[in-house]
């Protein structure tokens, strides 16, 4: 499994107006913040070159809904390096996601947290930002060369806030696919690839190593 992050920007300014509540606006009012865009599409080619299956998407994004309505969808500023929210790091919480089409469209709440306020002078001084999704699943080629998300995958978090990734996407995927997930009695553990391939290997040229010593010493003894 791998982990697959999505790019979609902010609505202007953040936020769209028509998609708050009153009591929303009122607290934006008393200097609250709120941002809100789209954060998935399916049965679309995205920037980076994959489709999400509605059926795969939308069982995941309901999923995730019932998280939002515990008040535990929360998200991060900037990339994270794997799949696990980290607390510490915390700048916003989803309070809303649904579909329009085959958009999914998201809601968050700023935070005063330090990621918080460090968001919340990114979005005053006029910072462009983003929405990126973070999930694990594997990928699989259709017939017309296009990778599809397969039926595995699983949502981790609807919606980090990140800069306007399109220069350094590549770069940034490029770390991610490098990268393997597992689970491991039902949490997702990194396992790197390269890593694994050194380790085995090395087992093999130690072994290699044993039975030609082995074989050496056995014949030093049949010459006495």
């Amino acid at each position: 499994m791998k982990l697959l992050t999505e790019f979609y920007e902010l609505c202007p300014d953040g936020m769209c107006p028509d998609l708050l509540t009153e009591r929303e606006k009122k607290e934006i009012a008393n200097g609250a913040m709120y941002l809100t865009g789209r954060i998935q599409t399916a049965d679309k080619q995205n920037g980076n070159g994959r489709v999400y299956p509605y059926e795969v998407l939308r069982r995941e994004v309901d999923n995730y809904k019932k998280i939002v309505a515990d008040n535990r969808a929360c998200g991060e500023l900037d990339h994270p390096d794997d799949s696990v929210v980290n607390l510490k790091n915390v700048s916003h919480m989803i309070v809303d996601c649904w579909w329009e089409g085959k958009d999914v469209m998201g809601k968050m709440k700023v935070l005063n947290t330090p990621s918080g306020r460090t968001l919340k002078e990114l979005i005053n001084a006029g910072v462009k930002l983003g929405i990126s999704s973070r999930g694990l699943g594997s990928l699989a080629v259709n017939e017309n060369g296009i990778k599809v998300v397969s039926d595995d995958f699983m949502l981790a978090t609807a919606a980090d806030i990140v800069a306007d990734p399109s220069a350094p996407d590549a770069f940034v995927s490029g770390i991610m696919e490098g990268k393997d997930w597992v689970m491991d009695g039902g949490i997702v553990r990194e396992r790197l690839v390269e890593k694994t391939y050194k380790q085995i290997n090395t087992l093999v040229d130690q072994r290699a190593l044993q039975e030609q010593k082995l074989a050496l010493f056995n014949k030093f003894l049949s010459s006495l």
